[in-house]
Order: C-alpha cells, then sequence, then structure tokens
C-alpha cells in the first residue's frame, strides 16, 4: 500500500491563503506522502493549472492516483441531474488530462419528502451512465461510503452490485462508517473485494463547542477528526482486512481534525501511516 495525501487535510491553511495548490503538491513531496488527492473545489484557474500540476508532479516524483468531485444524484428533476451528471463527465475529463486513474463520487443525500427507493433508483441510473463514460477514457469511479444513501458497507455495495460495472467500485473512507453507526472494521470486511481507493481516516468524539470540523451522527453524538490510530477506528483491523483481500492501492490521507495540520497533524499522521504499514 502506498501513502497519498488528500488536499482537503490542508482545508483550513488554503483558505487562511497560506498555501495554494502548487504549494500543496511541494508540501506534500517535501512532507514524505509518495502522492497526492486533487478535488476539484481547490481549481482557482482550472484550465491553466492542470498542465501545472501535471508538471509539477513530474519534478517532484509525486503520483496522483485519483480526483474528487462532489456529485449528488438524489435529485428529483431530470435536469438537475442531467447537470450533476455533466458534473461527472467533466471530473472524468480531468483525471484523464491529470492522468489519474481514479475519479471519487459521492451519491447524494436524502431529501424528506422522497423515498430512499425513488433516490436510489436515480443513484444508480445517473451512475450507470458515469461508469459507462469513464470506462470509456480508462478511469474508474469510486464511491465514498458518505451520506446516507450510500452510508453503509451494505448501502454501497448495492448501488455498485446495481451498476454492475468494473468502472465503478469502492472509497473505503475508513471514519464515515461511524457516522451511519457501523463498526469500520466489520464495513472493510464486507466490502474488501470492491475496495479500490482507502481515505484514511480517524475520528474521536467531539465536543458540542467543538470548532472547525465536526460531523453528526444519525443519533446526534459529535465527532471530529483525530491524528491517525489515536481515535475510536481499529485502523489496524482495516489494515489487516484489505492485506488478507490482496489491497497494494492507496491509503489517501483526509486528515479532519483541529490540530494545526501543516507542522503538526499531518506529520505525525504519516508517520501513524507508515508504522501501520510495517510487516
Amino acid at each position: 500500500m502506498k501513502c497519498g495525501l488528500s488536499m482537503y487535510s490542508l482545508l483550513a491553511p488554503v483558505r487562511a491563503g497560506q498555501l495554494d495548490l502548487l504549494g500543496f503538491l511541494d508540501y506534500a513531496a517535501q512532507t514524505g506522502f509518495e502522492g497526492v488527492e486533487l478535488l476539484d473545489m481547490f481549481w482557482t484557474d482550472e484550465v491553466g493549472q492542470i498542465p501545472e500540476v501535471k508538471r509539477r508532479c513530474a519534478a517532484l516524483g509525486l503520483k496522483l492516483p485519483v480526483y474528487s468531485i462532489s456529485t449528488n444524484f438524489f435529485r428529483p428533476d431530470a435536469m438537475a441531474r442531467d447537470a450533476e451528471l455533466a458534473g461527472l463527465k467533466h471530473g472524468v475529463d480531468v483525471a484523464a488530462q491529470l492522468g489519474a486513474p481514479l475519479l471519487r463520487v459521492f451519491s447524494g443525500e436524502l431529501l424528506p419528502a422522497y423515498s430512499f427507493e425513488q433516490g436510489f433508483a436515480w443513484v444508480v441510473d445517473c451512475l450507470a451512465t458515469g461508469a459507462e463514460y469513464a470506462s470509456q477514457s480508462g478511469i474508474t469511479l469510486v464511491l465514498e461510503n458518505h451520506g446516507q444513501i450510500a452510508g453503509r458497507s451494505d448501502q454501497v455495495r448495492a448501488i455498485i452490485e446495481a451498476v454492475g460495472s468494473p468502472a465503478l467500485r469502492s472509497n473505503l473512507d475508513t471514519g464515515n462508517f461511524l457516522l451511519v453507526g457501523e463498526d469500520p472494521p466489520q464495513a472493510a470486511t464486507a466490502l474488501a473485494d470492491l475496495v479500490a481507493l482507502v481515505h484514511l481516516k480517524d475520528f474521536t468524539h467531539a465536543s458540542p463547542d467543538e470548532g472547525g470540523h465536526a460531523y453528526r451522527d444519525l443519533v446526534g453524538q459529535l465527532y471530529t477528526g483525530a491524528i491517525v490510530g489515536e481515535g475510536l477506528v481499529d485502523l489496524q483491523a482495516i489494515h489487516d482486512v484489505l492485506t488478507r483481500q490482496g489491497y497494494t492501492g492507496w491509503l489517501s490521507l483526509e486528515y479532519e481534525g483541529n490540530i494545526e495540520p501543516l507542522q503538526d497533524a499531518v506529520p505525525r499522521c504519516l508517520a501513524a501511516m507508515r508504522a501501520l504499514l510495517q510487516p
């Protein structure tokens, strides 16, 4: 397995103007990561920056295994779903330009007035079309366990199996399962054969006045990001599950806590990731 860094881990310093896109690449390489995960939210000039990113990654020896976008196909209006699908196709095109073999996607968010079954059908239909488009460029879509449509392992598997394409696989987010009341190692076991990317994330309980990142689960408990190995997620058990399955892909660090990331949290997480990967 290989260690990558999601730019989302540095959301606070990016928003504070401490780091731009090329600065992120420099930071990732200097810190010791082998690859990076870029997100569409961080472009300021997509067309102009794509060749700059490719040149900088090549110069630094960084791999770019995944490009991430945020999609929401739980939309009753067909034109709105078409717009989301157009965004996914554009994401595929960008991933292809970057040379990233994976495109991270979401399913969407439940709407109170509509049933899960209705939304499930919309998600499957759109992802089937998206997977067919992605396959033409040699891109694999990776569906993240996120939200209440594809939050649990059984929901992720049901969507992937309903789409029925090798161009749709799982992005196993190790922390998000806690938000839907599922044990992360059990979820990893249930999805191990479908995993094409891992978001390595640890969570811990948050106080009601937690600043910055805080996430509420289905019963109202609050969570926030933790240093890898210092939170509630049994990452060693997940690692063992993936190893038994033969997974040799990327662990993309997604730190979502309130410890200063540049000098403190991210380097500590990388050290813990390396320790996790020791035989």
